[in-house]
């Protein structure tokens, strides 16, 4: 709300000469910082230009003890904030053919699959998950990927919104297809070879955003145990408070150790976790931010890859 506040002063200031007050109005309207409210949301949810979307995926155990995901389709058929759309991370917004799950798909199928949501260039999109904000910041990272900047993560979810005495809908909403401008930006995405390179590079930072036992190798979820040697723990979940929204932005610079000036690129599993770190990373200003969104599903598969725990013990085929 304080960002609206100030983008809202700067602009009255700058229209003050011309006098016109409806084009204030217009350009007024538009503005919406990276991260929003419920109550911003809820003011907002009938602008014409507003394209609201659901990110979910479900995560349960499966027959072995372990967990899976599922498109969250189902649960946003249940109920879901009005207006919204269904962002299918678990389908046309992955690479089916990649055996990484949740692979990004090449960058004109991804657009058009955001195009059939009703996004277009014109459009502002809001983001929201029923988790913690990792798979709506997943989409929000690839929408910055294709160019595209004109989005928000609903802070605190689907959650927050209930919690703040909303109402569900169950009404499908149908938009009108956009035309989205693919604008890339490929640095945004980093591939298991610059991953290795940073090892032995001071200037590039690496960061793990998955559960601190995880990183330490007390437990495995993927091929082996352990992280990245030289990467720092910023756990997704620590990222929110006790109400499952984003920390005061003082608390959220103090998680971070890597320099704002170098490259930083962050990782987890499936490159999910690892957006919601550095969408935070993007909105403390580090300007050379990326994620390698293959991951430890990539990485912990090939030996090759030296992989540390706890005790300092590299582990890898040399």
């Amino acid at each position: 709300m304080r960002s609206l506040i100030i983008g809202a002063v700067l602009f009255l200031g700058a229209c003050s000469e011309s006098g016109n007050m409806d084009t204030m109005q217009d350009e007024s309207a538009q503005f919406m910082d990276s991260l929003v409210s419920v109550e911003w949301l809820n003011e907002h949810l009938g602008d014409p230009d507003l394209v609201v979307l659901d990110c979910s995926v479900m995560l349960e155990q499966d027959e072995s003890g372990g967990i899976r995901s599922i498109s969250g389709r189902a649960a946003y058929e249940a109920g879901h904030i009005p207006t919204a759309g269904f962002a299918d991370l678990t389908g046309e917004l992955s690479d089916a053919d990649s055996p990484i799950r949740y692979a990004v798909p090449a960058p004109e199928q991804f657009a058009a699959a955001m195009e059939k949501l009703g996004v277009g260039d014109d459009t502002r999109v809001v983001l929201y998950d029923s988790s913690g904000s990792m798979w709506a910041a997943r989409v929000w990272w690839m929408l910055r990927w294709i160019g595209f900047d004109r989005a928000a993560l609903l802070d605190g979810g689907l959650n927050a919104w209930t919690s703040a005495g909303h109402a569900l809908s169950t009404d499908v909403t149908v938009r009108d297809p956009g035309s989205l401008t693919v604008n890339l930006r490929p640095q945004l995405i980093a591939d298991r070879d610059e991953v290795f390179a940073a090892i032995d590079n001071a200037d590039v930072e690496l960061i793990d955003a998955l559960p601190e036992a995880h990183y330490r190798g007390e437990m495995a979820m993927y091929e082996r145990p352990g992280h990245i040697p030289t990467a720092s723990n910023v756990p997704v979940f620590s990222l929110l408070d006790e109400n499952g929204q984003f920390r005061q932005e003082d608390e959220l610079r103090g998680l971070f150790e890597s320099n704002p000036d170098d490259r930083t690129i962050t990782y987890c599993g499936g490159g999910i976790a690892a957006s919601a770190d550095a969408f935070i990373l993007t909105r403390l200003g580090y300007e050379d931010v990326a994620v390698y969104t293959a991951s430890l599903q990539e990485w912990a598969a090939d030996p090759a890859n030296p992989l540390e725990t706890a005790s300092g013990v590299e582990e890898a085929e040399r």
